[in-house]
């Protein structure tokens, strides 16, 4: 391209790649998003200026001109312009907002510019994450809400790309603090906003292998087993501590299902399962179970503990009647199974126990 505008606009360009480079070097990851931020900015105001080839020509002589840097390439260019597409206006409407908030105590009006935007930018979770996992992010997520929710789970918890994956793909963003609860009448206004967000509905439970007319404890059995994957689908900040937890009240003795310990709400967790639909007097039994572990696991500095009742089905409105006049934090939430082995392949299967016996026999 012989145009003389465009050769002063690559040089303009040129520059800023150059400035990013030696910016790196004290902050790799968050210049770099900076970087593709500031490219897919730029391209986005030319791209009708130049026609079709523009993009592929602009990749040509980057590319030329800076060969040992990657993400030149016209695909990877295209995704600079989307980048910025897709987060500029949420982005724009919060810097916007910022300032009318200010204007209204300074007699000054403020101006926005580009480093106004620039600086807001950076203290997004999408500039602190990785370039991949961005990727990922703004080509799945269907508003500027979701990516935003997926990009600071991914800061918060430190996600690899597999793993931020499987939660996109299943709608963590649409389960998150979705179930039925009464946290807003049982807890301190700090403590009930955290364990909403900590509880899904549905739960995913696709990990599993169960078939067909699986019991309560075949359920809880299999969840133990695959620990891992249960931690990762609860969320962030369980850690758990044991199945058919024993309560001594009276002369009787009484099991917890699941017992977790949640680190950021410093409370218990007890989580009870049911195979069948949801019904009012599950809410009596898990307060009942609350009030116990309080009294008989509950140390002075932990907070209440919570109960969390995972239904194969529920009706909201049963559910929100149940916990009305409940005084324990409850909260009740649904699981999903996308597929059951037939009955008659059970038998086929070697049990968790044969299968541990023919390890420890290897070993």
């Amino acid at each position: 391209m012989i145009d003389p505008a465009y050769k002063d606009w690559l040089i303009e360009l040129k520059q800023k790649v150059r400035t990013a480079q030696l910016k790196a070097a004290v902050a790799v990851n968050t210049e770099l998003i900076m970087l593709y931020w500031e490219l897919g900015k730029m391209i986005t105001e030319k791209q009708t200026a130049w026609g079709s080839k523009f993009m592929e020509q602009l990749s040509q002589d980057l590319r030329t001109d800076f060969p040992d840097m990657q993400g030149f390439s016209e695909r990877n260019l295209k995704y600079c312009r989307q980048f910025y597409q897709f987060y500029f206006p949420s982005i724009g409407q919060q810097l916007v907002a910022q300032l009318e908030q200010a204007n209204q105590t300074n007699d000054t009006p403020q101006i926005v510019n580009p480093e106004d935007f620039n600086t807001l930018f950076r203290q997004q979770p999408v500039a602190q994450i990785p370039w991949g996992h961005n990727i990922l992010i703004f080509s799945k997520s269907r508003s500027a809400d979701e990516a935003e929710f997926y990009a600071g789970q991914t800061l918060q918890n430190g996600w690899s790309r597999n793993i931020l994956s499987q939660q996109i793909n299943a709608n963590l963003f649409q389960r998150q603090g979705k179930a039925i609860h009464n946290f807003q009448n049982t807890l301190p206004e700090i403590t009930s906003d955290l364990a909403h967000q900590m509880i899904k509905d549905p739960y995913q439970f696709d990990f599993l292998a169960l078939t067909d007319n699986y019991k309560e404890r075949e359920l809880e059995h299999a969840l133990v087993n695959n620990i891992t994957n249960f931690l990762l689908e609860l969320g962030s900040g369980f850690a758990y501590i044991g199945r058919q937890v024993s309560l001594m009240i009276g002369d009787q003795e009484y099991f917890i299902d699941l017992l977790f310990y949640h680190l950021k709400l410093r409370a218990y967790v007890v989580v009870e399962l049911k195979t069948t639909d949801f019904i009012p007097e599950y809410a009596g039994k898990l307060s009942f179970y609350l009030s116990a572990a309080n009294d008989l696991l509950k140390h002075p500095t932990d907070n209440p503990t919570i109960g969390l009742m995972i239904c194969k089905n529920k009706n909201n409105i049963i559910a929100e009647y149940a916990l009305k006049d409940i005084n324990q934090p409850i909260g009740v939430s649904e699981y999903q199974l996308s597929k059951l082995f037939p009955e008659e392949f059970k038998s086929s299967l070697p049990t968790i126990e044969e299968i541990e016996k023919e390890l420890s026999s290897e070993l």
